[in-house]
């Protein structure tokens, strides 16, 4: 099925499974608290709070560190993370990626969209859909799930996240979505 920590090599980014030393590089991007300012997990900057967001993405698998190949003079920097969580095999296969968040220097560009079609178009190699569970409220998420040709479902949930229970909307890519132009270059 879905090889969850494969390596992955785009133009500018590496995605390679998430290390145990990757800590000190990775903490320093997430400390940042504009990063999760509008995330459901606002206090994710905190020390702990990532401690614990860190060691269960090594506990379940699936988390990939987000390298810019041509940061630094040593071959690369990482500038974030993200994941494929909740393998799903009924129904020809699903699986959620999320949890990413990405140095805010890499916003509004071409990072995500590299990053996350890399992401799907390896996952929809082997199955049929790729969910993306978002804070209602995190618009700053919501729109760029939009921007790369996210589908918002009525589907919902609520998980919880910084000690309360926060409603999160599901946007899906799919077969049909990418053979559409879902994650198409600008």
């Amino acid at each position: 099925m879905l090889d969850r920590q494969p390596t992955l090599e785009g133009p500018k980014l590496l995605l390679r499974p998430l290390r145990a030393e990757d800590w000190d590089a990775l903490f320093a991007v997430a400390s940042d608290p504009l990063i999760w300012e509008v995330h459901p997990a606002h206090d994710r900057w905190q020390e702990p709070v990532f401690r614990a967001f860190f060691d269960d993405a090594l506990a379940h698998g699936g988390a990939l560190a987000v390298i810019d190949k041509a940061a630094n003079d040593s071959g690369g920097a990482i500038i974030g993370s993200s994941r494929y969580q909740w393998l799903e095999e009924a129904d020809r296969g699903s699986v959620e990626i999320g949890w990413t968040f990405l140095a805010r220097e890499y916003w509004g560009g071409a990072a995500n969209r590299e990053l996350k079609r890399l992401m799907v178009s390896h996952a929809l190699a082997s199955i049929a859909e790729c969910r993306f569970v978002v804070g209602e409220s995190n618009w700053r998420s919501r729109r760029a799930m939009e921007k790369i040709g996210g589908r918002l479902t009525d589907r919902s949930e609520s998980r919880g996240m910084a000690g309360q229970d926060a409603r999160h909307v599901v946007y899906v890519i799919g077969q049909a979505e990418f053979a559409n132009g879902a994650l198409a270059a600008d």
